[in-house]
Formats: structure tokens, C-alpha cells, sequence
């Protein structure tokens, strides 16, 4: 699939999904579990730095942000780690506070079976469902070329068959699309714009995944960059 983590670029999108994730499994759990799965949305809200999968933050600070006592910081904490839904990236030491990562992985793990409290949409944009969102293709003038193939990359034969798929789809949303880099079963192509990352992303991720693995089976994930 395309890369999921709401972090770096072209992934904002996946931001207001994760939090909608968290939010929905919160409601669908006892007090408890709510109120901690709302400690961490507020916490990633406020303090989480999306682009460097960084949450740096000192108890005395948390403490206040959350209305408690740095004893009741100490334990949620604890909690959070023990769940996986945080990872210690470096410990605190000498007055430098410990650095925190999202354990992304198992919070979609974790909230998976409350997606469908959100709406089929949800559940086929998160990688649960049938059926593709709807892809709404630009206004386009005249024939749309079909793309160059003459350097026999995988991305230029998928635009390929994706350009004879849907040319109309593949004016708007693939062309644009520039091949940047392969490592290992990993493609990485650049979009012009976040929103076009984000939307590529969102709408056409099972359709261009498909077609680089019927040019070439060895590639496991997109990952779309601006």
C-alpha cells in the first residue's frame, strides 16, 4: 500500500484520519479508556511535531495541558507506552525530557474494528473495504498523450496501463506524478503539490499500487512525496 504514516510529506491527510481512528475507538470504550485515548489526541494536537515524528514534552507541561497532577501524567504515560500507542525514542537525562514517537501501527491496529462507526468511506480510505472512493477527474482539453515508455521504468509502464485504464484519471492525477527513487520493493514518486499527494493518496491508492505490480511483482509500497 502507500505509505499510511501521517508524517513528512504529502501525508496530511492521514493526520485527520489517524485522530479520527483514535476518536472513534475512544467512544466505542469505557470512561477510562476515553479519557486517555483524549489525554493523547489533545497531547498529539497540541504538542506532536507531525513532519519529525517527534513529542517532546515535560510532565509539569503535560500536567497542566491535561488538568492533573504529575503523578497521574506519570501513569498515563506509562500506560500509553505499555500499549504501544507511544515509543520512547530517547529517554530523558540530565534535564532533558524523553522523546516520544507515535506507535502509529498499533493505533490503526487497535482501532480497526471501530472504522466502520465512521462509514464505509472511512473504512476503504484506512485499507478496509471493496470498493475505491469515487475519483473525481479534472476538466481536461482535447486527447490526452499517452505517457513515454522508452525508459522501461516500472513507474513509465504502470502510467501505461494506467493511462489506458482511464486517461481522463490519468490527466488529472498521474501524469503529474514524477518517479523519484526505488529501494528494494519501495517506489517513491513525487506530486506536484500536498493536496495532490494527500488526494493520489486518499483516492487512487489501490489503483496505482495495482498497476506497478503488474509491471513489476517486486514492488510492495508507494510512497508519494512533494
Amino acid at each position: 500500500m502507500l505509505s499510511t504514516k501521517p508524517v513528512g510529506r504529502g501525508a496530511s491527510a492521514r493526520k485527520y484520519d489517524l485522530l479520527t481512528a483514535l476518536g472513534a475507538f475512544a467512544l466505542a470504550q469505557g470512561k477510562h479508556d476515553q479519557r486517555r485515548a483524549l489525554r493523547l489526541m489533545t497531547l498529539i494536537t497540541a504538542r506532536y511535531n507531525w513532519a519529525r515524528d517527534e513529542l517532546a514534552v515535560g510532565q509539569r507541561e503535560i500536567a497542566r495541558l491535561w488538568s492533573v497532577d504529575e503523578r497521574t501524567v506519570k501513569r498515563e504515560m506509562a500506560l500509553l507506552r505499555s500499549n504501544g500507542w507511544l515509543v520512547v525514542k530517547r529517554q530523558g537525562a540530565r534535564g532533558r525530557v524523553t522523546q516520544y514517537g507515535l506507535g502509529i501501527d498499533r493505533i490503526l491496529a487497535d482501532s480497526e474494528p471501530t472504522w466502520g462507526c465512521v462509514g464505509s468511506d472511512f473504512e476503504i480510505r484506512m485499507g478496509q473495504g471493496d470498493a475505491p472512493p469515487a475519483v473525481v477527474p479534472l476538466p481536461v482539453r482535447g486527447t490526452v498523450a499517452a505517457p513515454d515508455v522508452s525508459t522501461g521504468t516500472e513507474w513509465a509502464l504502470a502510467q501505461a496501463l494506467l493511462h489506458a485504464e482511464d486517461a481522463g484519471t490519468y490527466a488529472s492525477w498521474i501524469a503529474a506524478l514524477e518517479r523519484v527513487e526505488r529501494a528494494g520493493g519501495r517506489l517513491t514518486l513525487r506530486a506536484p503539490s500536498r493536496f495532490h499527494a494527500g488526494y493520489v493518496q486518499s483516492h487512487l491508492e489501490r489503483r496505482v499500487l495495482a498497476a506497478c505490480q503488474d509491471v513489476d511483482a517486486d514492488v510492495a509500497e508507494v510512497r508519494i512525496v512533494t
